[in-house]
């Protein structure tokens, strides 16, 4: 018995030492898989043509060029390879060679048959030198790749830019992407990635020991074409994007203009602004995408967020109607220059002091101490449970979009702040806190933040009454319209249309009656609230919200102009030009234009960056020229003397 053991061991051993070696030769190793490659079947990539880009008028954004490429078989590269041959052939350093090729072969992915991009943007008389002597090197083929080309040098944070897929990128897509393939990294580049990629198409061919082809695989029976990404209509207009990104040179902030009617984003412009050309240049592009201090980079309009001011006055307003905690006729409450509760103390210039005054006119004049009392109203309507209060409250914010996210097809966004009843309790312990702890809310300061977008989207819900379509960016893929649920359906809010009118009249007012009169248009009619929210790091930020013409509505504007001192000093004025821009095609007001074109808040930036330098201990005083010229004399006369 034990020698049938011993046997049927050694015979076990013998078929596995087979096994690991048919194993070792067919997976292990790339010789048989290089000898078949000599006289086999070889596949060549067709890349197809990004989609195009174009504004809701037709105006074509981005388009196509094309670059070229030689791509590496690693495997394929072999003891036998003249690496120095082919680098002087090539144009490129051995070094360089040797350095790209370790990189590829430490990919976490690598797969030592797969083409990987060696040498970009090759020249088209190189690609022709390259091209005639390429069949020396098996290994190598050359690729021609589509790559972007931007029609216009503005809107760069809502087109976006592409660049190599990374490494999450292939995980996502495995199927799809390989390395060195191109993809959608920020704006509707990014959003519409799949709409505007295309579909690679492949060739197969016969090829000799040569690597040359003899002729096409079994007729191209087997072949596949590469068909082109599908046209993309933005939402956008873009003569009114470059006029607002115009409006915000030298400064900081954003402007956004939506249909109403319909959701569309007119105009999204964020400033510093970016030339989309200058993503096409590596160096370029990272230093945009390392600046932290202007921070172009950062898509204010989508991704900032602000305390909305005196803007929000209108929420807190459509919340107290709502809530049944505030009565837009009642004049009971009264401003005594402010509101007080203690020692603590909210200023107010609305200048009608010791009067009753109404909603309407709170609206327009703006009172702080109106919208603080019915806030603390709003807060202990229930007033055994003040977390409940803040909590209905909440729910009505979020069915504007506030405190959330819009679910739109934007790359990028903020949900914002809307505290809740637990975001208080957890603060200041359940039941020890009262509406007076919290009332900076009533005014858009506080704990609550916004984005301009979210400004612009709760605007044009006022306009329409409680109803709203999810702001959007693209209106047509390949000539079809968005038909996205998201933004075909129309959405409620918690808000009853009825008291959507006495905030439209007080708004109105604002142009007539209040802090906007000196912008007032002969041309069309206005309704909106001009804004001033406190900044701990620099001078207040300058808000507007505007909806024009109020008879019907057909654009709103939300304005932000960072560290802009007050609503009507700049974002105001904004808010007008852009209307007027678009309901008009021209600009009557060219004094209001110039100084708003003109304007620059460069040096209350700077201010704020040396602040920041000295606060850090990082501030060196830099030296004055007459000090630089008196050294420079001093210096001559001691030579002299030497």
């Amino acid at each position: 018995m034990k020698k049938i053991y011993v046997i049927s061991a050694i015979v076990l051993m013998i078929i596995g030492l087979f096994v690991w070696r048919l194993y070792y030769l067919q997976l292990s190793t790339d010789r048989y898989k290089l000898n078949a490659i000599n006289t086999s079947i070889k596949q060549e990539i067709i890349f197809p043509n990004r989609g195009d880009i174009l504004d809701r008028n037709g105006v074509l954004l981005v388009s196509n060029s094309y670059n070229y490429e030689v791509d590496v078989v690693p495997a394929m590269i072999t003891e036998e390879f003249d690496t120095a041959a082919f680098c002087e052939m090539a144009g490129i350093k051995v070094s360089d060679f040797h350095r790209r090729m370790k990189q590829i072969r430490q990919d976490k992915h690598y797969r030592g048959m797969a083409p990987y991009p060696l040498i970009k943007n090759i020249s088209r008389e190189n690609y022709a030198r390259i091209q005639e002597q390429l069949y020396l090197y098996p290994s190598m083929s050359i690729v021609k790749r589509p790559e972007r080309k931007y029609m216009v040098h503005s809107a760069g944070n809502i087109l976006g830019y592409i660049n190599e897929a990374n490494e999450a990128y292939i995980k996502k897509d495995s199927t799809y992407y390989r390395p060195g393939d191109l993809v959608g990294i920020a704006g509707v580049e990014k959003s519409y990635e799949k709409e505007l990629r295309g579909v690679k198409g492949v060739k197969n061919y016969v090829a000799d020991r040569l690597m040359k082809s003899v002729g096409p695989y079994k007729e191209g029976e087997y072949d596949q074409a590469a068909k082109s990404g599908k046209t993309i209509t933005l939402t956008i207009d873009y003569k009114l994007q470059e006029y607002a990104e115009k409006l915000l040179q030298n400064k900081r902030g954003a402007i956004v203009a939506i249909d109403p009617q319909t959701g569309e984003i007119l105009a999204m412009a964020s400033a510093p602004t970016v030339d989309p050309n200058l993503y096409l240049n590596s160096v370029t592009r990272n230093a945009i995408l390392r600046d932290t201090v202007s921070m172009s980079n950062y898509d204010r309009a989508s991704q900032g967020t602000y305390p909305p001011g005196s803007p929000f006055k209108m929420m807190t307003a459509l919340a107290g109607l709502q809530m049944g905690t505030l009565d837009a006729d009642s004049t009971r409450f009264t401003c005594k220059h402010g509101f007080r509760y203690g020692r603590m103390k909210i200023a107010c210039h609305c200048g009608q002091y010791y009067r009753p005054i109404s909603l309407r006119l709170a609206i327009a004049k703006s009172c702080n101490n109106y919208f603080s009392e019915a806030y603390r109203d709003i807060v202990q309507k229930y007033p055994n449970d003040y977390a409940k209060g803040v909590d209905e409250w909440k729910a009505i914010m979020n069915s504007f979009g506030l405190g959330t996210y819009l679910n739109n097809d934007l790359a990028v966004g903020s949900s914002g702040l809307i505290p809740s009843g637990k975001f208080y309790n957890k603060r200041f312990g359940e039941g020890k806190w009262t509406p007076y702890q919290m009332i900076f809310n009533a005014i858009g300061q506080g704990d609550i933040t916004t984005s301009p977008l979210q400004m612009a989207n709760f605007t044009a819900i006022i306009a329409n009454k409680g109803s709203f379509y999810t702001p959007h960016i693209v209106k047509e893929i390949d000539g079809e319209p968005q038909s996205d649920e998201r933004f075909s359906k129309i959405k409620k809010t918690l808000v009853d249309a009825k008291h959507f009118i006495p905030i439209m009249e007080g708004m109105a007012q604002v142009f007539t009656n209040g802090t906007a009169r000196a912008y007032l248009s002969k041309d069309f009619t206005q309704a909106g609230k001009t804004g001033t929210a406190q900044n701990p790091h620099g001078q207040d930020h300058s808000l507007f919200t505007l909806i024009a013409p109020v008879e019907d509505p057909k654009i709103v504007v939300a304005v932000i102009v960072e560290n802009g001192y007050w609503g009507a000093r700049w974002a105001a004025p904004m808010s007008t030009l852009i209307a007027e821009k678009y309901l008009l095609d021209t600009i009557k007001r060219k004094h209001l234009e110039t100084r708003m074109v003109n304007g620059s808040l460069e040096g209350e930036y700077r201010r704020q960056w040396v602040d920041y330098l000295k606060r850090k201990g990082w501030y060196v005083e830099p030296v004055k020229k007459d000090s630089l010229k008196k050294d420079s004399i001093e210096s001559k006369q001691i030579a002299k003397r030497n």
